[in-house]
């Protein structure tokens, strides 16, 4: 089966179509996340409910600002490898889940220690467009980060 794989991996156009649906089914989850953000960001502030306290949430926010460059450098390096377009481009997706995570961080540690109840469906809200840029790109199958040279 291994080897299947490597020689269907080898036929260019099985490839590349691999690597279309993959870039469409990324980007309708992000489409996804966009619309559930919207929701309860908004249904939050509507409803002027503060979201509880998360120091979990808080040190997964951080460690993923430590993670992600470093995971996002890999996958750079394994797509370049490789040359894979679909790889590249989940490497810029995990670079920009690194700056998601800094928003997310600040919304958390607002609303932890100041009281801010506002400030983590806000940091919510501020993340949508772009969330449901990258899912438009991936529906689009367009290989966002994949001609750039990083």
């Amino acid at each position: 089966m291994l080897l299947w794989r490597l020689h269907t991996d080898l036929n260019e156009s099985l490839r590349e179509r691999a690597e279309r649906l993959s870039l469409r089914v990324v980007g309708i989850c992000f489409l996804a996340l966009a619309l559930f953000i919207s929701y309860d960001s908004i249904a939050l502030l509507v409803r002027q409910r503060a979201p509880k306290r998360s120091m979990p949430g808080i040190m997964l926010a951080f460690a993923s600002l430590i993670v992600m460059p470093l995971l996002a450098r890999a996958k750079r390096k394994v797509a370049r490898d490789i040359g894979s377009a679909a790889m590249k481009a989940d490497a810029t997706q995990t670079e920009f889940c690194m700056w998601l995570s800094a928003i997310l961080l600040a919304g958390l540690v607002l609303n932890a220690f100041l009281g801010w109840w506002w400030a983590d469906p806000v940091a919510g809200l501020i993340m949508v467009p772009i969330i449901a840029r990258e899912g438009v790109e991936g529906v689009r199958g367009d290989r966002c980060g994949a001609s750039d040279s990083h």
